[in-house]
């Protein structure tokens, strides 16, 4: 059970209450599931470039998921967080090729794309703490990913914007701001949902 005052932080504080107790196995396991379940998505099963994230700590796992976009030819970005919380790009080259950053991130090495590079994928993987019905994701609070979601708007790009999450955490209702921008879906180790975004 996820305890939440209602508010966005409290929500954020319940859920990594719950994330906390999650084995490094359960996360393998979980990350696995996702991996098979996003695959099947027609989205990415049609994509040329995916913009993804390197799972850390006891988020769903998405390694497995990025190797088997690469291996399938699909260019995988993965963001480079910058001083102001922004979000640059570089390509996906392997787990070899990934480094440590701040906050206990892992970030591609090589070449920078620059902030608009998200605009030309064709799907969009964004990390999350929970989604609701409407497709309101809630994030961690550092608003990285509002700004891409903004970004995308602005420059009227369409690609699929799915959350990959716990199957608990998708929940009745997300706080919801002015700045919030819904999901076209969830991925979850039990199914994919989707949402009129």
């Amino acid at each position: 059970m996820i305890k939440s005052d209602g508010t966005k932080a409290g929500l954020r504080q319940g859920l990594l209450a719950v994330r906390s107790g999650l084995t490094p196995g359960d996360v393998e396991t979980a990350g696995r599931a996702l991996a098979r379940r996003a695959l099947e998505l027609p989205e990415l099963a049609g994509a040329g470039t995916v913009a993804a994230y390197v799972s850390v700590g006891r988020e769903p796992g998405t390694r497995a998921l990025l190797d088997a976009l690469r291996s399938r030819s699909v260019r995988v970005l993965l963001p480079v967080l910058m001083a102001d919380n922004d979000l640059d790009w570089g390509v996906y080259r392997g787990a070899a090729h990934l480094v440590k950053a701040g906050r206990g991130l892992l970030e591609p090495d090589g070449e920078r794309l620059g902030p608009d590079a998200v605009t030309g994928a064709d799907a969009v993987l964004l990390p999350g703490l929970a989604v609701d019905g409407r497709g309101m994701r809630l994030g961690r609070g550092g608003g990285s990913y509002d700004r891409v979601l903004a970004r995308l708007d602005r420059a009227g790009a369409a690609p699929a914007r799915v959350v990959l999450l716990y199957d608990n955490e998708v929940v009745a209702r997300v706080p919801e701001e002015p700045h919030d921008h819904p999901v076209h879906a969830v991925v979850t180790p039990g199914g994919v949902r989707r949402f009129t975004a």
